[in-house]
């Protein structure tokens, strides 16, 4: 497996956009775009290039997200739709003429865009562990986490200016392997992402990434009016013990993509937030069985 690289593209003044895929791309095949989730990289779909069958059958390609891995642009504001904007213009860039996309919770609403702004290249989108909502009452009342009450305490540590030795606690990246998969399957896996958070998120500059990544998670725009205007094929799959967003907001929403060709819930039992990490056995199968019927 190739290691993350990165490519320039236009978007916010010139952008450095890192990326990782499975092998040299093949026009033959078709593609699965992979968008990772909040304070992630690359690295989330490690299971999925590891893959064999949906390795051999699709180009696999991640794209790291404003705020995340070796993503870096001149301009400290960003939003998903600027990732979206970014993640087309990176295809454009390898060559890549239409995908479908896969996206866990954040990536989620990166691939509900990406639908959006360039229907016809994106052949279907498969959402794991989200929700299509801004932090609504709406949202708190089906059973989703409160994002303002969870994010503006990290936003209020991250306002200030640090030294050139800081970095991320320790305490955070255990906070997001809680919520996202239960917790580390091994300590080996646990030091890999303290690993990644200490690399990503230093200095001033690591600060101010992660900052607005934050602000962007419990600020964000909800999608409910716009979801109509998908029309190709929804896959959403979601984990029972999902800590983060409810199955049975999933179901509500799964509803709003009234023009969708086929739009359906595949619910995971004992499945997680970060889905694709916790049950890659099935995620995987799903999109190879996704990407076999769509292509």
């Amino acid at each position: 497996m190739t290691q993350t690289q990165t490519i320039k593209v236009p978007h916010l003044g010139g952008s450095q956009i890192g990326y990782r895929m499975a092998q040299p791309y093949d026009a033959s095949k078709p593609t699965l775009v992979m968008v990772n989730s909040f304070s992630t990289s690359a690295d989330l779909y490690t299971p999925q290039f590891e893959d064999e069958t949906l390795s051999g059958m699709a180009n696999l390609l991640a794209i790291e997200l404003f705020g995340h891995g070796d993503t870096r642009s001149p301009s400290e504001q960003f939003t998903y739709w600027d990732t979206s904007i970014a993640n087309l213009m990176v295809m454009d860039a390898l060559g890549v003429g239409d995908a479908f996309v896969l996206g866990t919770s954040q990536g989620g609403w990166v691939a509900a865009r990406m639908a959006l702004l360039q229907p016809d290249r994106i052949k279907g989108i498969m959402p794991l562990g989200t929700s299509m909502d801004y932090e609504s009452q709406r949202s708190h009342e089906m059973g989703c986490w409160n994002g303002d009450e969870a994010c503006t305490p990290v936003i209020e540590q991250l306002s200030d200016p640090v030294g050139e030795d800081w970095t991320v606690s320790g305490d955070f990246t255990d906070f997001i392997l809680s919520a996202g998969i239960g917790g580390p399957a091994s300590e080996e896996q646990r030091q890999h992402w303290h690993k990644v958070h200490r690399q990503n998120y230093a200095g001033d500059a690591g600060r101010k990434r992660l900052l607005m990544s934050a602000i962007n998670l419990r600020d964000r725009d909800g999608l409910h009016g716009r979801l109509s205007s998908v029309t190709g094929p929804v896959m959403w799959m979601h984990g029972t013990s999902d800590q983060v967003y409810s199955v049975a907001n999933a179901e509500h929403e799964i509803k709003l993509f009234t023009n969708s060709r086929d739009a359906r819930v595949q619910i995971v039992e004992g499945g997680q937030h970060f889905l694709s990490a916790s049950h890659p056995d099935v995620v995987n199968a799903a999109a190879a069985e996704f990407i076999g019927t769509w292509a």
